[in-house]
């Protein structure tokens, strides 16, 4: 049975789709609000539960040069007080131990980048808030390597976590999505979400940047509500093209209603 818990007002394994939407980077502070009004909006048409989301720091940039944001103390300020005004949960990614500490005085989930699945310390540190805590799922693990992090929370007393499924190395500059890797995660107890925008990356693809391939991520969130997931996550932008950070893989803002109201009917199909 999978593990169920609640996330403010958010139901996480009762069987119902969540989802964790928002920009791939906090660009600024009026972006931010805007982005999450504007999705609070459409997930209340839709009646359906959302998280916001925004990176205060992409620290895994593939240029020196590229955006990062406005680091960990601005950011989850901005992130809190959305969160605090439009009754949302928010969450963000915690890069060290250091941040995590300061950011849960902000946020509600705290999501462990991919990179970092493995590093102990950080898992340790993120536990210790009593935060709900989101591991990405390295692009280097296999689904069966999850049994081993959940361990390392569950020994530091976090027994609220989950699991985001963002594609597996492929080659060079490509990743690849196993459906499989939903279905063997939450056999292990564990609530699960897809990551439909990270696994359609093209990491470096593109030089001094990452490419992607942002049209074909409904396709693969369709494949994963299909299998069953707690929830997706999903990165949305006014103008993709302009965005500061990951562009080609996220999904424009005028077409996430239509999208969510896709996956809504596919999960309503399958459980009526």
């Amino acid at each position: 049975m999978v593990n169920s818990f609640k996330i403010q007002n958010v139901e996480v394994g009762g069987g119902t789709p969540f989802f964790i939407l928002g920009p791939c980077g906090l660009e600024n502070e009026e972006f931010a609000w805007d982005m999450a009004r504007s999705l609070k909006k459409i997930c209340e048409r839709l009646d359906l539960s959302f998280i916001f989301k925004a990176s205060y720091d992409k620290a895994n940039r593939t240029s020196v040069d590229s955006f990062r944001g406005p680091g960990v103390e601005a950011g989850c300020r901005i992130l809190g007080a959305i969160g605090k005004e439009l009754g949302i949960p928010v969450t963000t990614d915690v890069h060290t131990a250091g941040e995590a500490e300061i950011a849960a005085e902000f946020i509600d989930l705290l999501q462990v980048p991919a990179f970092l699945s493995r590093q102990t310390d950080i898992l340790e540190a993120c536990a210790a808030t009593g935060r709900v805590v989101n591991v990405k799922k390295g692009q280097f693990l296999a689904p069966a390597d999850c049994v081993n992090i959940a361990e390392k929370l569950k020994s530091f007393g976090c027994d609220k976590f989950l699991i985001t499924e963002r594609g597996t190395t492929f080659g060079y500059n490509n990743l690849v999505a196993d459906m499989r890797s939903l279905y063997w995660i939450r056999e292990e107890g564990i609530p699960v979400i897809f990551d439909a925008t990270h696994s359609v990356q093209r990491p470096g693809g593109m030089g001094a940047t990452t490419g992607g391939d942002g049209e074909l991520a409904p396709v693969l969130a369709r494949a994963a509500i299909a299998t069953g997931v707690d929830g997706i996550f999903m990165e949305t932008h006014r103008n993709p093209a302009q965005a500061l950070s990951d562009g080609p893989n996220q999904v424009p803002l005028e077409q996430i209603e239509s999208v969510l109201l896709s996956l809504l009917k596919i999960h309503r199909a399958l459980n009526a």
